[in-house]
């Protein structure tokens, strides 16, 4: 069953799939905060920018959603190759799979605050294979 927060939510990891930068503001607050710091809509828009530039082949999986009308948590699958380094990791090319866990808070029915943790681990035990 899906409510109307899991809805917006897949409705935001298509614009971030698509790259549809000039519709963040659609999911998005002016005032939105990531992992404690203030970015609003175009600081998200410009770390999610740089996260592509990084990752060329980046693609967010959703894995698990639970939401409410105020907050969103989700498990996000990557399976991509990031250019050099990566988390302070050098990964330069490779092939990594990992998982981002992240909480959202909703405001006005857009992202108000985010929690962001990458499993780097996950990453760290394939680079050593």
């Amino acid at each position: 069953m899906h409510n109307n927060a899991t809805i917006f939510y897949n409705r935001y990891i298509a614009c971030l799939n698509a790259r549809d930068w000039e519709r963040l503001g659609e999911f998005v607050t002016d005032d939105a905060v990531h992992n404690g710091r203030t970015l609003g809509v175009d600081g998200y828009r410009a770390m999610l920018e740089e996260n592509c530039r990084d990752i060329p082949d980046l693609q967010f999986h959703v894995d698990l959603v639970v939401a409410d009308e105020g907050h969103i948590a989700s498990r996000i699958g990557f399976d991509c190759t990031p250019t050099g380094e990566f988390l302070g990791l050098s990964v330069d090319g490779r092939r990594v799979m990992f998982h981002e866990h992240a909480f959202y808070t909703l405001a006005a029915g857009k992202i108000a605050e985010v929690f962001s943790v990458i499993d780097k681990a996950e990453i760290e035990a394939q680079l050593r294979l």
